[in-house]
Formats: structure tokens, C-alpha cells, sequence
């Protein structure tokens, strides 16, 4: 892994490097110009030119592997704590059943806990095989079409679920629609999404979610909180894999910076978009993914039968 210290002497290296470089390019053209040496002169240019290039890409490319390699180490850092701390807040629970005697009222309260901290690591888990499968999941792999007002319900009522959450903190304004695609991965970027937006909003979080059918066979959804939205440097950053702002040490809000890595290669495979937005309606971050789809027509009523017709009613 690269350290910060091994960046600073690469910096200053390459520094160096193009000062000598440029320096030696110009001394020598100053000197061959005048001896009209044109044909070495054309050489030595193109050649010294390729040089300079290849150090500023290799330079690049270094920065960016450091940054990957920080990203990794955040990543390392957050998956360490999100294991253990459940896992000691279990054990914990489990030695006080075992060696106090509690009231029911005490030991519901106990396994309360526990639940909440096994699916926390159900959650963890799961982030981690979905990031070992997307390099596995096929384009050509069958899609179909899977209602989306009703894949969202379920998602929003496991969220309510698993964050203790009031039914009126989500609210939905979904339009029956359709949307192509497999209810699995679906399933995946809109808990994601929802997950964030409960994380990332404010002390009392508020979520909306709407969906709207738009143009040619799309489908528009947005997910909104109520938390401090998010700055624009950062837009395009944190879809990128272990990005998570700051240090690991200082953090407050639980994750792994793999949530919005695995919602845009998903949105990515079936072909969508998905932008984030600095402030959407509920003052906070609005998250949207366009996806095809179409709006799904309303079913036509049976109409009565008419007066006087006793055709269905059953013989006497």
C-alpha cells in the first residue's frame, strides 16, 4: 500500500524530473537550431516530448492508485468495526442472559438488541456478496417485468422494519408502472437507496419516495431525505467503490462506502442512469435513477350485469 510519505518524495521526484528534462529540451534545440540539424533535431523533440508524457501518466496513475489504495484502507477500517461491534454488543447480551437473572420486560429488551445487531451483519453480508457478484452478472441474463410500485412498498416496509421507523417517515408517491429488469437487483439498489437516505437525513429522518413513467419507455424514481444534502465536489465521488468522506476514526454514520458503488453498477447493467441531486423537496440529497419501464394501464372494471339477468345466481 502506498503511504502519504512515499507520495511526497514521488511529487518532488517528478518535479525534478521535468525541470531537467525541459531545461536539457530547450539548451539542446537553442544549440542545434543554429547548425540547422533539422531531421535530429525533429527526432530528439518527438522522442523527449514521449518522455514527458509517459512521467505525467505514470504520475497520474500513481495518484490514482494511492487514492484507491486509501479508499481500501477506509474500507478495511469500516468493515473491522462493523463486524466487531455488533458482535461484542451480541456477546454482551448473551453474558448478561446468562449469568443475571433479568424480568421478561428485560430480557425482551436484550434480545431486541441482539436481533438488531444480527441484521446489521445480515446487511454487511450482503453488501459484500453483491460486490462479489457484479462482475458476474451477465447483460444477456433474462429481465422481466416486475411492478414497481410494489417492489418499493417492500422495500420501503423492510427499511421501516429494520430501522424502527414510522410509517409516515417514508412516504410514497408512486405511479402503477413496470420497470424491465430483475427484481433481485431491484431490490438491491432501492434498499440501498432507501438505507442512505434513513442514514443520511436528519436527527428525525424523512424520506419520500416517487416514481413517475416519462418519454419513451422510461421510468423516472427519486428518493429525497430531510439531511444536509450533498456538496457538489462530491457528486460524482461517491459512486466510486470504498469512497466514504473523511477518516474512518472520526466517522459518526455507519457503512462501507460499497452501498452506491453497487446501486450505479446495477443502474448501470440495466442500461439506466442515476444522478444525485445537492437539494431535492425535503431539503436534503435526492438520489434518481432512470430506468425502462412503462406506465401500467388501469384494469378495466367488469361491468354489472344487467337488471333483471339471473343467469349467475345459483339454481334453487
Amino acid at each position: 500500500m502506498i503511504k502519504r510519505s512515499s507520495l511526497t518524495w514521488q511529487i518532488i521526484l517528478l518535479v525534478v524530473v521535468l525541470v531537467m528534462i525541459v531545461t536539457l529540451l530547450v539548451i539542446w534545440i537553442i544549440n542545434n537550431a543554429a547548425e540547422h540539424r533539422w531531421v535530429l533535431l525533429t527526432i530528439g523533440t518527438v522522442f523527449i516530448s514521449l518522455i514527458l508524457v509517459c512521467v505525467i501518466v505514470y504520475f497520474f496513475w500513481g495518484f490514482k492508485e494511492y487514492r484507491l489504495n486509501r479508499r481500501q484502507a477506509n474500507f478495511i477500517d469500516s468493515v473491522t468495526h462493523e463486524l466487531k461491534s455488533p458482535i461484542a454488543s451480541i456477546k454482551l447480551c448473551l453474558q448478561t442472559l446468562e449469568l443475571r437473572a433479568v424480568s421478561p420486560e428485560q430480557q425482551h429488551e436484550f434480545l431486541k438488541y441482539a436481533m438488531e445487531d444480527v441484521q446489521r451483519l445480515d446487511s454487511l453480508i450482503d453488501h459484500l456478496l453483491a460486490v462479489a457478484r457484479l462482475d458476474h452478472v451477465e447483460r444477456n441474463e433474462p429481465a422481466e417485468d416486475v411492478p414497481l410500485d410494489g417492489l418499493l412498498a417492500k422495500c420501503a416496509g423492510e427499511i421501516r422494519r429494520r430501522c424502527d421507523l414510522e410509517a409516515h417517515q417514508i412516504r410514497m408517491e408512486v405511479e402503477p408502472c413496470d420497470v424491465r429488469g430483475r427484481a433481485r437487483d431491484l431490490e438491491t439498489i432501492f434498499l440501498n437507496l432507501l438505507d442512505n437516505a434513513v442514514k443520511y437525513g436528519g436527527p428525525s429522518p424523512q424520506v419520500l419516495v416517487q416514481a413517475t413513467p416519462h418519454g419513451e419507455g422510461r421510468i423516472a424514481v427519486r428518493v429525497s431525505d430531510n439531511g444536509q444534502g450533498v456538496n457538489f465536489d462530491l457528486r460524482r465521488k461517491i459512486f466510486q467503490r470504498f469512497f466514504r468522506g473523511g477518516s474512518e476514526l472520526e466517522r459518526t454514520t455507519k457503512g462501507t462506502g460499497l452501498g452506491l458503488y453497487i446501486v450505479k453498477t446495477l443502474v448501470s447493467k440495466m442500461k439506466g442512469k442515476i444522478h444525485v441531486h445537492s437539494r431535492g423537496p425535503l431539503g436534503g440529497a435526492m438520489f434518481e435513477v432512470d430506468l425502462p419501464g412503462r406506465a401500467r394501464p388501469p384494469q378495466a372494471e367488469e361491468p354489472p350485469p344487467p337488471a333483471g339477468d339471473d343467469s349467475n345466481l345459483p339454481a334453487a
